[in-house]
């Protein structure tokens, strides 16, 4: 115990100090206006959207921007009335989407017919359960336009109401930092690439430069294999968190929260019984060792194992006071992060008794491009 404390404590001075300052709060997206306002084009790819969808596109269609916008939703084979209850809107171009081809991703064929039916050269991506403010798009293209990127990308408010969000869902967005460190996405001299597909503004130029939506059809984490195709072809890439825009869907429970997770976490790991392995040790080192041996270790791996814990428990403030949480729940990150951890098995269990991704009545089986 004394040497695995000893490695936990190394680990979370490494991760404190060295891994791209992930446990910060990071960077927020400020109202702000453009010089210019060229066309821009939203496309919203939706599938069985019936109880979110009137807010989400009711706030497209009232923001306050000065160019020429439209607003595209391609309808996936909704069987709850989504397609009508858009068109009942007004102001809207609603697509039936077209039967998928194989080999592609369900929601990027359906962004792909969006992208097929404008010419606008910025495109905004955004799901069918996000509202924005009415400044969100103008602040999008003022930052873009200050610092030449050519992608924009914010992870969106969560909601953050019952017992099961309260818990997990501010830790949902430090392990995605924990993922992705947001200084090292936006960094141009790294390799590291990750976006939100929730808001994702990018130059229509850069899309076509990386061959498009095909680019990446087969991608079920979509959002981050865009991201990472925009950098590898010298596109600027920016992700940051966003205060003018927020999910409307709800985790009421924890087993909502546990399929959230599950339907990707495996392929996030490319389907690699190694990588889960790996995966799976790793973060038994970094969250479960330290408050093992805190409680069970000798004298001096308990003070290794409280000192780790401490660093951990630090680590999750910033994120706890973003979601306007009380700083008593970071010590409990070590059984949050087992739950996480366990949906990722759960995850690989499901994929290898040929369940695969399963989400909104449709199942897929292809490997993240």
């Amino acid at each position: 115990m004394m040497l695995l404390a000893a490695l936990a404590l190394l680990a979370w001075l490494w991760l404190m100090v060295a891994h791209g300052r992930f446990w910060q709060a990071g960077p927020v997206l400020a109202p702000s206006r453009p010089t210019a306002s060229p066309p821009v084009a939203v496309v919203v790819p939706a599938r069985d959207e019936a109880a979110m969808v009137g807010r989400s596109v009711g706030s497209l269609r009232t923001q306050d921007y000065a160019g020429p916008l439209s607003v595209v939703l391609v309808d996936d084979g909704s069987g709850d009335g989504t397609g009508a209850i858009v068109r009942a809107l007004g102001d809207v171009t609603v697509l039936d989407g077209a039967a998928r081809p194989s080999g592609w991703a369900g929601k990027l064929w359906a962004v792909a017919q969006g992208v097929a039916a404008t010419d606008a050269p910025w495109l905004l991506f955004t799901d069918a359960d996000i509202e924005h403010d009415p400044r969100h798009l103008a602040s999008l293209l003022a930052h873009a336009e200050r610092h030449g990127l050519d992608m924009v990308s914010e992870m969106v408010a969560l909601n953050c109401a019952s017992l099961a969000e309260r818990t997990l869902v501010p830790a949902f967005v430090y392990l995605f930092q924990l993922l992705y460190p947001f200084a090292w996405v936006n960094d141009a001299r790294r390799r590291t690439a990750a976006a939100a597909g929730g808001t994702v503004l990018i130059r229509r130029a850069a899309l076509e430069s990386i061959g498009g939506i095909a680019a990446i059809r087969g991608a079920l984490i979509d959002d981050v294999a865009l991201a990472a195709a925009v950098k590898r072809s010298g596109g600027r890439i920016w992700l940051g968190h966003s205060a003018l825009a927020r999910s409307i869907r709800p985790y009421p429970d924890f087993a909502d929260i546990w399929r959230m997770i599950a339907r990707s976490a495996y392929v996030q790991l490319r389907c690699s019984p190694l990588l889960l392995a790996a995966t799976t040790l790793g973060l038994a080192l970094v969250f479960l060792v330290p408050p093992m041996a805190a409680i069970a270790g000798t004298p001096p791996a308990r003070a290794l194992g409280l000192l780790a814990w401490a660093l951990m428990a630090a680590s999750l403030l910033p994120t706890l006071r973003r979601f306007r949480r009380s700083p008593l729940w970071a010590p409990l990150l070590p059984a949050i992060a087992a739950f996480y951890m366990a949906a990722t098995i759960g995850s690989a269990i499901d994929h290898h008794r040929g369940r695969g991704v399963v989400w909104k009545r449709r199942a897929y089986t292809e490997r993240q491009a």
